[in-house]
């Protein structure tokens, strides 16, 4: 089939493909993480297929599409040869998108003349050279920009309300992240976040930094990390590298003030970072005070799943020896088994490599903006070593640990900070019928009670719903950013 393309730079950008014959039965683009149906139109000589190049995801507003290739697919046939000419590059102010070979690649909106490595130089001098008044804001980043979720968003939220007066950016990889309500996206190595970063009175991150930081006179970092450690981190991960040690001890200096979920947290953290002088803020995580104030309903709407229905997460960890998501589960085959939702959660790492898990009763959540809302909904979690346990726990809700690498993981890649199998508050399966057998045990909430009563007194006796609220009066009161 061969067909013409061309962009259509209307209200909202577009590819549109037009073609002789009769008009297929469908079209769409095909990516990682998004997929748009083409709006096909008919005319007297062929037919045009118009994508736009926006995608309203999980009942929420239309963004545009994630960075990352995308296949031209007509009537369902991801393999039919195309022939397209022309349409070959456009940039928006959203984004910039080239197709060649039937493949549309879509990145960032970042200046070309910005992306090369002395373009970069030269935005990093001119932000180390900055020398103007730092402004009322917050710079906030999560997980390298790759969502605004975490303690970030919840920090977010809690300073709009008290404080509608700071400004508040959120560093993003591109556009399609959305940013909350009133916040102020700026993509990362763009002249905006490199004026933005540097212009912030205070920095809120849940990683690294990364790239350079200049700290200017009265700037503030307050690091939120993103989880409370159950594998071993920073200096304590195994193996001697000496260059290791020396960017965590490099980056730990960045940072002004720590946040800790529990007073364990706090001690790992401390050690692992060499953050040994510096405060510690050990006030519960505020990602999770919507885990114990919040309401389910809405999210599960966006999810379109009944309210009658059981819904079973899986969110296990990255592993270090891959980039993909683990596949211990077929999700399609655990929701047969057990009649429920199964909703799947990839770390953030592999939100860019990975590629969605499809299937009947299966959601791919790894690109939903906040895990909060998902555990949530969750009915159950089935986790392996990711610190999204000590989290779930805040519900009373039963977790379930799919562990069939345990001995490699622990012994191997990243060893523990305790026995994981003594202190586990839920069933420890190494298969997947097996999980499904302990999925549909009645007993499962009293066999661990007690276990589970005494993980919640050691890792969420601070997640009590108003967690963000202390954190950002200790902003205040700090004068970190000015009420206004």
């Amino acid at each position: 089939m061969t067909i013409s393309a061309r962009f259509d730079d209307a209200v909202v950008p577009a590819l549109v493909l037009d073609g002789d014959g009769p008009a297929p039965a469908a079209a769409r683009l095909d990516g990682r993480r998004a997929r748009v149906t083409a709006e096909l139109s008919t005319r007297e000589d062929g037919w045009s297929a118009r994508f736009p190049l926006q995608a309203a995801r999980w009942g929420r507003r239309a963004l545009p599409l994630p960075s990352g290739e995308y296949r031209i697919v007509v009537d369902d046939d991801p393999g039919r040869d195309l022939v397209v000419a022309g349409a070959a590059e456009v940039a928006t102010p959203t984004l910039r998108v080239a197709l060649a070979d039937g493949i549309l690649d879509v990145s960032a909106p970042v200046d070309p003349a910005y992306e090369s490595g002395e373009g970069q130089a030269a935005l990093e001098r001119r932000y180390a050279a900055r020398t103007q008044t730092l402004e009322n804001a917050v710079f906030f980043e999560s997980f390298y920009g790759r969502s605004a979720g975490c303690n970030p968003r919840a920090i977010d939220r809690e300073l709009s309300r008290v404080a509608p007066s700071v400004t508040r950016y959120w560093s993003v990889v591109d556009l399609s992240v959305d940013v909350p309500e009133g916040g102020v996206a700026v993509v990362e190595g763009s002249p905006q976040w490199w004026r933005a970063r540097g212009a912030s009175r205070l920095l809120v991150v849940n990683d690294w930094l990364r790239r350079r930081y200049e700290r200017r006179p009265g700037q503030v970092v307050l690091q939120t990390w993103h989880g409370t450690p159950l594998k071993r981190l920073a200096l304590h991960r195994p193996g001697f590298d000496p260059r290791r040690m020396v960017a965590v001890v490099r980056e730990s200096r960045r940072w002004d003030v720590l946040l800790a979920q529990n007073p364990y947290g706090e001690r790992i953290l401390r050690k692992a970072y060499a953050f040994l002088r510096r405060p510690v803020w050990v006030e519960g995580y505020p990602r999770n005070d919507v885990l114990v104030t919040g309401d389910g309903a809405p999210t599960r709407a966006a999810l379109g799943i009944a309210d009658d229905e059981r819904v079973v997460l899986y969110a296990p960890t990255w592993r270090d020896d891959r980039t993909d998501m683990v596949d211990f589960v077929d999700p399609e085959r655990l929701a047969s088994q057990t009649g429920a939702v199964v909703l799947v959660r990839g770390h953030s790492r592999t939100l860019i490599p990975g590629e969605d898990a499809r299937g009947a009763r299966v959601i791919d959540v790894t690109g939903y903006p906040d895990v909060s809302d998902l555990l949530l909904v969750a009915d159950a979690l089935v986790t392996d070593y990711s610190s999204v346990m000590f989290d779930y726990t805040a519900t009373g809700k039963p977790i379930f640990f799919l562990t069939p690498d345990l001995v490699h993981y622990r012994e191997d890649l990243r060893g523990f900070y305790f026995d994981l199998v003594a202190h586990a508050p839920g069933p420890m399966v190494s298969t997947q019928d097996e999980l499904a057998e302990a999925l549909a045990d009645q007993t499962v909430p009293a066999r661990f009670a007690d276990r589970y009563a005494a993980w919640q007194q050691r890792f969420n006796a601070r997640d009590d719903g108003h967690a963000a609220e202390r954190v950002v009066a200790r902003i205040l009161d700090q004068g970190f950013v000015d009420r206004g």
